[in-house]
């Protein structure tokens, strides 16, 4: 079997992705780890700087956390019960029915998604958990939407890859290999000032893409409108983003 090629958005922005990306609220860790019978070992696939297994580690005797990207790894958060590894989401080096959970955030719209699914049900333990999340733009305040939301339409739009439907669809008619669990509502908000706000654009694929087509740089206009409408300077505003949670069940019998 050939390895899927791996679609890289991300790796040119590693450091701003690690310092500007929203952090998952720890009641979605909570649930994860509830829905389980045992909490030996998680996989985190398309870990990214190991933000969701650094949570998970909090929660699991062990978590094994694979990215394909090696500059992602080198920005990864260092836990003593997290193993690392470089490797695709559909081949993985995990044994067999050996994982209670395997999580999946703002990544699965990139896989090879026939492909990583019988690679997940081969991980999974029986009775265990996959579980996959996004979210899309978030809310600050109308102006900032406004600026914000023509920025992500009509600036960058042209050049967000076509996966990018599954994140504004919340993975709305994902095929999931296994019955669905009911999920909890949930949202991550964050107080952010003017420049975490730029800061958080500029890690968007599509920022970069655009960057790399035209020659030059669209975060300096957008942030030049922003700040006309931003309170002052150094003032923080609320952030947030509603969470897209989808997850299913191993049969304990499968």
């Amino acid at each position: 079997m050939s390895t899927p090629a791996f679609k890289d958005h991300f790796s040119q922005q590693a450091g701003a992705y690690a310092q500007f990306r929203p952090h998952y609220p720890a009641a979605l860790y909570d649930w994860l780890a509830g829905q389980v019978g045992d909490t030996v070992l998680a996989w985190d696939v398309a870990t990214g700087n190991g933000q969701a297994a650094a949570a998970l580690a909090e929660r699991f005797a062990r978590v094994i956390a694979s990215e394909p990207s090696a500059e992602q790894l080198a920005k990864a958060l260092y836990r003593p019960n997290i193993d690392y590894r470089q490797e695709a989401a559909e081949h993985a080096s995990l044994a067999d029915a050996s994982a209670d959970l395997i999580t999946v955030a703002q990544a699965l719209h990139w896989f090879d998604l026939p492909a990583f699914m019988q690679e997940a049900a081969r991980v999974l333990k029986p009775g265990g958990v996959l579980a996959v999340w996004c979210y899309e733009v978030f809310s600050c305040t109308p102006a900032v939407d406004a600026i914000v939301g023509k920025y992500y339409h009509d600036t960058i739009g042209p050049y967000w890859p076509p996966e990018r439907r599954w994140i504004e669809q919340g993975y709305a008619g994902l095929a999931l290999p296994y019955p669905r669990l009911a999920t909890p509502a949930l949202e991550m908000s964050l107080e952010w000032d003017l420049a975490a706000l730029v800061g958080y654009l500029g890690t968007w694929s599509a920022t970069q893409r655009y960057k790399e087509d035209r020659g030059h740089d669209p975060l300096p206009a957008v942030a030049e409108q922003l700040a006309a409408v931003w309170p002052s300077a150094g003032a923080a505003l609320r952030v947030s983003w509603p969470l897209k949670l989808q997850a299913c069940r191993k049969p304990a019998a499968d």
